[in-house]
């Protein structure tokens, strides 16, 4: 009887295999190509991700040194324009070849003291005072201290350096207070006015002629000068970057 039971069982088995089988294997193919597809799919997707991701860390490690190398172009063509204009004025004018390099803050000189860094400057000459500029813009200026290249901005007391003012070019000189930017030593017969642009004039060769500082806010009349208060272009308190101009002429 069980031999029989079990004949049965195989002979349903059989049957029912034949007759579903094409079906069951269909559906078994196809469930382990979806699986196979989708873990292909899946291969790719993180492939081209990772591809992705790398090929954009190399774009941007590419923009970012053309940003580098824009931004010097950029304050040289202002300088090379202003010079340009001059020449202009006066065919007389000598040879003109400025040079900038990039340079890294590393560490504020004393805590508490705000504007006053350390640089990383190899090639810094102790004997000379050197520009700084920050996105095109007068930043300070660059100064040995203890035999190391020190950045002091420009709202320092100890920073200084020879400047214009608007259109008709006032002479004067920007010395910090600690708090803001100054103009000195205006000629009192001369009229800043309220608005005007400050730009470097090369006289000092600290920097080159025509950086951009600030534009005038207020003047103020002194007893044998007079004095502008200048809100600066460069807002940056902590620059990881500068550029230093290297050759003013």
């Amino acid at each position: 009887m069980n031999k029989v039971r079990t004949l049965f069982l195989i002979a349903v088995f059989v049957g029912i295999s034949l007759f579903f089988g094409g079906s069951i294997k269909a559906g078994v193919i196809d469930f382990t190509g979806g699986v196979i597809t989708f873990f292909k799919n899946s291969v790719e997707f993180v492939k081209n991700k990772t591809n992705e991701h790398f090929n954009q860390v190399d774009e941007i490690q590419r923009l970012r040194a053309q940003n580098v190398e824009l931004r010097k172009s950029a304050i040289l063509l202002s300088t090379f324009a202003h010079e340009l204009n001059e020449i202009l004025l006066d065919s007389n004018s000598s040879k003109y070849s400025p040079d900038i390099k990039l340079i890294r803050t590393l560490s504020y000189v004393n805590i508490g003291d705000y504007t006053k860094f350390w640089v990383d400057f190899d090639e810094f000459n102790q004997s000379k005072v050197y520009g700084a500029i920050y996105q095109g813009n007068t930043a300070g200026i660059v100064v040995e201290n203890d035999k190391r290249p020190v950045a002091i901005l420009q709202d320092d007391d100890k920073a200084s350096f020879s400047v214009y003012i608007g259109s008709t070019q006032i002479p004067g000189i920007v010395k910090g207070d600690g708090k803001s930017v100054i103009v000195k030593f205006i000629p009192q017969w001369l009229n800043p006015q309220v608005g005007d642009e400050v730009v470097t004039s090369g006289l000092d060769k600290i920097f080159f002629a025509g950086v951009p500082v600030g534009r005038v806010v207020k003047v103020v009349d002194e007893d044998l000068y007079k004095s502008a208060v200048v809100e600066p272009y460069f807002k940056e308190n902590v620059p990881a970057f500068l550029y230093v101009v290297t050759k003013e002429e």
